[in-house]
């Protein structure tokens, strides 16, 4: 009976636990969709304003943004700040050796995060959903932020003024046999944005990632109905054909 009653509460507080820094957190689910064309534009916007400056996509190239809906034209007007040409990989400006130097390591590039980060707590796209929205003031730090996601991370929270400053704070939440330590999240200084506006910014920048990852997914998936509808058909004919071949055996 202990023992029901045991794993009842830790079913009952695994929510709580959720935040437990390092490996041990809690992905949110990423509200993407792959074919929401205007999600995808808004986060290649979001990714080129906020993100190429310190992160490459060295294996990715504008003129791929055609895909999404977006002309020649319009990647120029909106997308491209340097001077490169459309056909150009979206490599950043920023030196290697500078960026070591300034914040200890290399930014990474981010063309196959979204790919990289899957693992069986979620899949990249959840990890970095997760990540973008878990930043938190921490003096501690030389950035002076740190992240509920990756523990002690070089990289400043460079969303902060649309998100706003967060804070980890521990509580003790009551639970059958001993009390339970819980870490959580708490706004204390709102951003330009609103809590919601600014998980629908990341959500679109993430889905970006996820789709820059991969921009022949959803041609992949196509070409894979149709083989598999062609093997079916062929499946069939031959069947018949051998029912026609081996009736007069049978």
């Amino acid at each position: 009976m202990n023992k029901l009653v045991s794993m009842l509460a830790v079913l009952l507080f695994a929510p709580l636990v959720a935040l437990a820094a390092g490996d041990g957190v809690k992905l949110d689910r990423a509200p993407i969709n792959e074919h929401d064309v205007i999600s995808l534009q808004r986060g290649a916007r979001h990714f080129v304003n906020y993100c190429l400056n310190c992160h490459g996509a060295g294996y990715m190239r504008y003129n791929r943004l055609k895909d999404i809906g977006l002309t020649e034209q319009q990647i120029l007007d909106n997308l491209i700040f340097t001077g490169v040409k459309v056909g150009d990989l979206m490599k950043t400006a920023m030196d290697p050796k500078d960026a070591k130097e300034w914040f200890g390591t290399a930014p990474p590039d981010l063309t196959v995060t979204a790919r990289s980060r899957a693992s069986h707590a979620g899949s990249g796209a959840d990890w970095l959903y997760t990540y973008l929205r878990g930043f938190y003031r921490d003096p501690s730090r030389p950035s002076g932020w740190n992240n509920v996601v990756y523990t002690n991370v070089a990289m400043p929270h460079v969303l902060w003024e649309l998100q706003g400053e967060q804070v980890l704070k521990t509580e003790t939440a009551a639970a059958p046999g001993h009390p339970v330590e819980v870490q959580k999240l708490e706004l204390v200084r709102q951003g330009t944005l609103t809590p919601p506006e600014y998980d629908r910014l990341v959500a679109d920048l993430v889905n970006y990632l996820d789709y820059m990852a991969e921009p022949a997914r959803a041609d992949r998936k196509l070409i894979g109905i149709y083989v598999l509808a062609f093997l079916a058909f062929m499946w069939v004919l031959a069947y018949l054909l051998k029912k026609e071949y081996w009736k007069d055996v049978h």
